[in-house]
């Protein structure tokens, strides 16, 4: 995310975008097909900076709450809970693109 820094986005709103483009990019490494490809596209519009990441698979993200103890299973809810809107754009038996949103506070 150094282009986004480059754009003027640093701090606790670069770790939230960090952290929440590797759950999604983690979410299609593991949830998609074998050798497919995973795209990510991060742009800044205003105070709106927006992460897309494109994968092969059809399948929609899924929000759990999964018991404390479980190993996995947190990357959607914390999206949810961090990010100030996300979406899926579906692109029929190509895939999908999973988005979300991080306002930008002003110094």
């Amino acid at each position: 995310m150094n282009e986004l820094a480059a754009e003027g986005v640093y701090g606790v709103e670069n770790q939230v975008i960090e952290l929440l483009t590797g759950e999604l990019v983690a979410n299609a490494a593991l949830h998609g097909p074998t050798g497919g490809e995973v795209r990510v596209r991060a742009r800044r519009a205003g105070d709106t900076v927006r992460v897309s990441v494109r994968d092969e698979s059809t399948a929609d993200p899924v929000v759990r709450h999964p018991e404390p103890t479980a190993d996995s299973g947190r990357g959607m809810a914390l999206v949810e809970v961090l990010a100030a809107d996300w979406g899926v754009e579906h692109h029929g038996r190509d895939g999908k693109t999973v988005w979300f949103d991080v306002v930008i506070e002003p110094d």
